[in-house]
């Protein structure tokens, strides 16, 4: 279905956001914005790097979101402001973008979203575009922040230029776009922001893209909680480094089963050629990759070509400086994340007696793959997971790429209360820096609605 502008303005805008955000507006550019854009945050609650491999995940839109006020002018400029003073103001010539890997600032990122529209329209003449850009996801959270801007900026560059595209070509579109400033995502972030309802976590899929309705359990309620470490994935090599051993591995292991190795970039899509069961892909890896890091030369003489073709062809521009893959470890942690997901989904599909115990093991599985063998976790991470089980959740994980942002966790309604304060006094309180920062830290959250652009009439 196309994208249509609504005239009513969407529950999960809060009405005092909305009105600094119009007065922003206004003491900027001296005029009223035509429209809004609104983009959600998500919480992944399992499936964590394995999007980029080819596999389903099971994230839910959260209420906080980017919110963008417009308006349309012949120009031919985009004139690019935020209401956070730290990020500065930024215009440039709607023909003339172009966005710097090396320094990922806020507006590359909504740059990236004007680009990806641009091309998948074949837009050759655009309008000029003002806008003021609100946030209520905290930045570099895991939470999905930048993704959202990218999101929000593709909705403004469509609606700005009267175009009309599906949710789900919207998605895809901003998922590749992203790449622009250097993050190799597998599209899950820009899939919840646009494929999203509310009440309703989601199974995606990818190729094709769709999203199935996952009903969660009652009597449970999830509690993100944000650890202050923050993370930048455009602005590390950490997340992309997980990429490319994935690549890497696929590699190998298509090599080993007798296979065009150069024609695979994802253990999903091995998995898929070989006709085997997730089980099966663990036994073969078992079998064929040992638990130490491969150097450079070994991997090179596995797939029988020379380092510069491992530079040029299989990693990526920012993990070069890599000397060794940890293969083992990111392909075991993938396809039993796979079937964790799989699994949580079944759970919630059944609604057996013990439901909310059973998908909380599963989010503790998931947390301990992530820290022993994608490597994707933090010591405050593991602090704050080890405390919110102990305050009283049945499950906690990391959420996001890692390396620092938020935890999430299922807590069983009743103890909600007592977990909020003991997760309080033990992790954010000691902290002076933390404490400052916890009305934005730590809230329960339920499944919000997807992207949307309004009116206020």
């Amino acid at each position: 279905t196309p994208f249509k502008c609504s005239i009513t303005i969407p529950r999960q805008i809060i009405h005092h956001v909305l009105r600094k955000l119009k007065e922003a507006f206004l003491g900027k550019y001296e005029e009223s914005p035509l429209f809004y854009a609104c983009a959600p945050g998500r919480v992944n609650l399992i499936g964590e790097h394995i999007d980029y491999c080819g596999y389903a995940v099971l994230p839910m839109a959260i209420e906080q979101n980017i919110l963008a006020a417009v308006s349309v002018n012949n120009s031919q400029m985009i004139q690019l402001a935020n209401t956070d003073p730290k990020y500065k103001d930024f215009t440039i010539s709607v023909s003339g973008i172009t966005i710097d890997r090396e320094n990922p600032q806020w507006h590359y990122y909504f740059l990236c979203g004007v680009k990806g529209i641009q091309e998948q329209l074949s837009l050759s003449s655009q309008v000029g575009i003002r806008c003021v850009v609100d946030g209520t996801i905290p930045a570099s959270s895991g939470l999905s922040s930048s993704s959202a801007l990218v999101c929000c900026a593709g909705l403004v560059t469509m609606e700005a230029n009267q175009q009309s595209i599906s949710k789900a070509m919207l998605a895809e579109t901003c998922a590749k776009c992203e790449r622009y400033i250097g993050t190799e995502g597998g599209g899950m972030d820009q899939s919840i922001s646009f494929l999203a309802e509310e009440g309703k976590a989601k199974l995606i899929e990818f190729n094709p893209l769709r999203a199935t309705d996952v009903k969660l359990p009652g009597g449970a309620v999830f509690v993100i909680a944000n650890s202050c470490v923050e993370m930048n994935k455009a602005a590390s090599s950490h997340f992309n480094i997980r990429v490319v051993e994935c690549r890497i591995a696929t590699k190998v292991l298509a090599k080993v089963s007798g296979l065009d190795w150069s024609s695979f970039q994802k253990l999903g899509d091995l998995q898929t050629e070989l006709g085997l069961s997730l089980e099966k892909m663990l036994e073969l890896v078992e079998e064929v990759l040992h638990p130490e890091p491969y150097s450079r030369d070994e991997v090179c003489k596995i797939l029988g070509i020379n380092t510069e073709q491992l530079s040029v062809n299989i990693v990526s521009a920012n993990t070069r400086h890599v000397s060794h893959f940890r293969l083992y470890q990111r392909a075991r942690h993938v396809y039993t994340e796979a079937a964790r997901v799989l699994q949580f989904k079944a759970v919630c599909d059944l609604a057996p007696a013990g439901a909310v115990l059973q998908l909380g093991k599963l989010m503790n599985q998931s947390h301990a793959s992530c820290r022993d063998l994608y490597e994707c976790s933090c010591p405050e991470l593991d602090q704050l997971v080890n405390i919110c089980l102990q305050a009283g959740a049945v499950g906690s994980r990391l959420t996001g790429a890692g390396w620092g942002g938020c935890t999430v966790s299922m807590v069983p309604t009743e103890r909600m209360d007592s977990f909020l304060q003991t997760v309080k006094e033990l992790y954010y309180m000691p902290d002076a820096r933390r404490a400052a920062l916890i009305k934005q830290s730590l809230f329960a959250t339920r499944p919000g609605g997807g992207a949307t652009i309004f009116t206020e009439e």
